[in-house]
């Protein structure tokens, strides 16, 4: 059992100062005072949360868990993240993913790798598919793999307009977003068709020629990556007041190139009207930032990092955004279109993970389904692989 006490809440709606009792891997009990008796009850962990703000812990819905990149030879091949690159950053649910190279890297490799975060304590579940359409499954579709695999909430990320993709006709994507969108029905996952937006010349219109012509809701349907250049920034303004979904990269950021910071997509997002819950965060940490040219020579590589997403955090509140909108995209919104169930609120009966922020919005303490995995910004140790066995 875990008590925090007189901490100010946001769930992410302010909730004022409150007292959390955690119990297992719930949120228990929510209070302005909690009594506990003081003999015969279980022993209890007390977090004094004086000063501290506690908020729900993160859910980034595209890591590259196994690594991504590749675009520059095997040397470029990103590192596996670690438990510690998620937790110590407030992140508390992941979404893994596939990305450019799915011929070195299977859907094998990425279900063993959320697995192994699953038993470290992190709530991970993955998409299925990669770049390439075909695109790779572990049973003989993509609605198999929604249907019978656990981990499996959707399919992606597949490339769109991107020159490292396969070109997908509007015939495939409609194709795979409905055996997601059928494979989700079946299984009561959320069977969304997550797409990766390149710097092609068509940007966004492919996803808004599907959605058009043929018979896909929106709620199966998540393009990220909107802010990478302005063309696709500025259609995607359009697609979500048509009723479309959006995930903005917080890892994206200017680097000699048009790309536009997620706190300013965000911002303007909001300022047109349009409902924080059609709009999502996400970090692509693990995956490669490549820069080309106009021939597609790559230029410059980087790896997207998981601390991108408190940057952005705090870059929001600086532009006055509030902290409930700045939270959303990153805790209630996935919650809700992923269909992750009692994840990204502060609410009794909820699961116990909670980003408790200092005074300056960096993480505090971390806990994952009731377990402490961040404590005073510092990792905390369960056990050794050799004393595991």
């Amino acid at each position: 059992m875990i008590l925090i006490k007189n901490i100010e809440v946001f769930s992410p709606q302010s909730l004022g100062k409150k007292n959390i009792l955690i119990f297992y891997n719930k949120i228990a009990y929510i209070s302005s005072e909690v009594n506990l008796p003081d003999k015969n009850f279980p022993e209890i962990k007390v977090i004094d949360g004086e000063g501290l703000t506690v908020v729900p812990g993160l859910i980034d819905l595209h890591v590259h868990i196994t690594g991504g990149g590749g675009e520059g030879g095997f040397t470029t091949r990103a590192p596996e993240l670690t438990l510690t690159n998620l937790t110590t950053n407030g992140i508390t649910t992941c979404i893994g993913l596939l990305g450019t190279d799915g011929t070195t890297r299977s859907m094998g490799n990425l279900i063993a790798k959320a697995r192994a975060l699953e038993e470290e304590g992190i709530s991970t579940f993955c998409w299925t598919g990669c770049y390439q359409m075909p695109t790779r499954t572990i049973t003989d579709s993509a609605r198999g793999d929604i249907v019978l695999v656990d981990k499996i909430i959707g399919v992606g990320e597949i490339a769109v307009s991107d020159h490292r993709g396969s070109h997908p006709s509007e015939n495939d994507l409609v194709h795979l977003a409905s055996e997601a969108r059928v494979g989700g029905m079946i299984s009561g996952k959320c069977g969304v068709l997550h797409m990766h937006i390149g710097d092609g010349k068509k940007g966004l219109i492919p996803v808004m020629d599907m959605v058009k012509d043929s018979e896909i809701p929106y709620d199966n349907l998540l393009p990220t990556h909107i802010n990478r250049n302005p063309l696709v920034y500025k259609q995607s303004i359009e697609y979500a007041k048509d009723g479309g979904f959006v995930d903005i990269t917080t890892g994206i950021k200017p680097e000699g190139d048009d790309a536009v910071y997620a706190s300013d997509v965000y911002k303007t997002l909001l300022d047109e009207g349009i409902s924080p819950y059609s709009i999502t965060m996400s970090s692509d940490s693990g995956g490669s930032m490549p820069i080309f040219d106009s021939t597609g020579k790559l230029l410059k590589l980087s790896i997207g990092s998981p601390s991108t997403n408190m940057d952005t955090i705090r870059e929001c509140i600086s532009k006055g955004i509030s902290m409930e909108e700045t939270l959303i995209p990153l805790t209630a919104s996935p919650a809700k279109f992923l269909k992750l169930k009692n994840k990204g609120k502060i609410e009794e009966g909820y699961d116990a993970d909670l980003l408790i922020l200092d005074k300056d919005l960096k993480p505090h303490t971390v806990l994952c389904k009731g377990k402490v995995m961040v404590e005073n910004y510092k990792p905390v140790v369960f056990g050794t692989f050799e004393n595991k066995i």
